[in-house]
C-alpha cells in the first residue's frame, strides 16, 4: 500500500511538472527579477548596478507618478463599483428564458470578446470632437459639444465609461451563472411569505451569490489596475497626464526612456497596491460571510 501511494505521488508530480515549470519560468522568475531590478539602475545597455532605495525615493518626489497613482486608483475603484452594480442589475434583468433575452445576452458579450485595441480605436473615433458620432448627436439636438478626450476634467471619465461598457457583459455572464444556481426552493419559500420580486432579489439572490460577487469584484479590479492599451491608444496619458496610469508610466519609463530599474520600482508598487486591495476585498467578503472563508 505504501509503495502504491509513493507511485501515485510520483505520477501526480510528473503530471504537474509542466505547469510548475511554466509557472517558475514565466511567473516566479520575472517577479523575482523585477524586485531585484527595482533596487538597481538597470537601463538595458549595461549590467545593473545596485542603488538601494534610490528608485523608491525618486518615486516619492515624482509628480507624474503621483498623478498616475491617483488616476489608477480612481479608475479601478469607480469602474469596479460600476461593473459590480450594473453587472448585477443586467443579470437580474436578463435572468429569463425568452428568445429575445438570449440575443441581448449575446450582444452584451460582443464588446468583451473584442480586443482592447479595436475597442479603443472605435471609441477614439466616436469621441472625436469634430467628426465623432457623440458630438454629431449633440449638435443634432442643439446641445453643446465637448472636447471629450482633450478636456482634463472629462478624459479619465471617458476612459472609465469605455471600460465599463466593454466589461459589463462579462460581469453579467458571471452573475447570471450564479443566479441560475440559486435553489428554486428559496424563491418558492419567499413567494409563500409574500415577498415581491425586488425583495427576492435583495433578500434571496444577493446573499446567495455573495461568493460570485467577490469573484467579480476581484477580477474586475485586477483588470482595471493593469489598464494600458486603452490609455496608450486613446490618449497617450494626456491631457496633462490626466489619464496616465501606473502601467502606462511603467511602459514610458522602461521602454521609451529605458530606465528599467525605475520602471521596476513602479511595478513593485503596483503589485503592493493590488495585494492590498485584494486583501481588503477578501476581508470584507469574510466579514459578510460571518468570518468564514470566501
Amino acid at each position: 500500500m505504501e509503495s502504491y501511494n509513493r507511485r501515485d505521488t510520483r505520477a501526480a508530480w510528473l503530471m504537474l511538472a509542466p505547469f510548475l515549470l511554466f509557472f517558475a519560468l514565466f511567473v516566479i522568475y520575472p517577479l523575482v527579477m523585477t524586485v531585484y531590478y527595482s533596487f538597481t539602475n538597470y537601463n538595458m545597455s549595461a549590467a545593473p548596478g545596485w542603488v538601494g532605495l534610490k528608485n523608491y525615493q525618486r518615486l516619492l518626489k515624482d509628480a507624474v507618478f503621483h498623478k498616475a497613482f491617483l488616476n489608477t486608483t480612481v479608475y479601478a475603484l469607480v469602474s469596479t463599483a460600476a461593473l459590480a452594480v450594473l453587472g448585477f442589475l443586467a443579470a437580474a434583468a436578463l435572468n429569463r428564458t425568452t428568445r429575445s433575452v438570449k440575443w441581448i445576452r449575446m450582444l452584451m458579450i460582443f464588446p468583451y470578446a473584442t480586443s482592447w485595441a479595436a475597442v479603443s480605436m472605435i471609441w477614439l473615433m466616436m469621441y472625436d470632437p469634430t467628426t465623432g458620432l457623440i458630438n454629431k448627436l449633440l449638435r443634432l439636438f442643439a446641445l453643446p459639444t465637448r472636447q471629450w478626450l482633450f478636456d482634463e476634467s472629462l478624459a479619465l471619465g471617458c476612459l472609465i465609461f469605455v471600460h465599463v461598457w466593454k466589461n459589463i457583459g462579462y460581469c453579467m455572464l458571471i452573475y447570471l451563472a450564479g443566479m441560475q444556481s440559486v435553489p428554486q426552493e428559496l424563491y418558492e419559500a419567499a413567494t409563500v411569505d409574500g415577498a415581491s420580486d425586488f425583495r427576492k432579489l435583495i433578500s434571496v439572490t444577493l446573499p446567495t451569490i455573495r461568493p460570485v460577487a467577490f469573484f467579480v469584484v476581484t477580477t474586475t479590479m485586477l483588470e482595471a489596475f493593469k489598464t494600458f492599451t486603452q490609455v496608450h491608444v486613446m490618449t497617450g496619458g494626456d491631457p496633462l497626464y490626466a489619464t496616465t496610469t501606473i502601467v502606462h508610466q511603467i511602459y514610458q519609463r522602461g521602454f521609451t526612456e529605458f530606465r528599467m530599474g525605475y520602471a521596476s520600482s513602479m511595478a513593485v508598487v503596483l503589485l503592493v497596491c493590488v495585494l492590498i486591495f485584494t486583501a481588503a476585498n477578501s476581508a470584507i467578503n469574510r466579514a459578510g460571510n460571518g468570518g468564514q472563508g470566501a
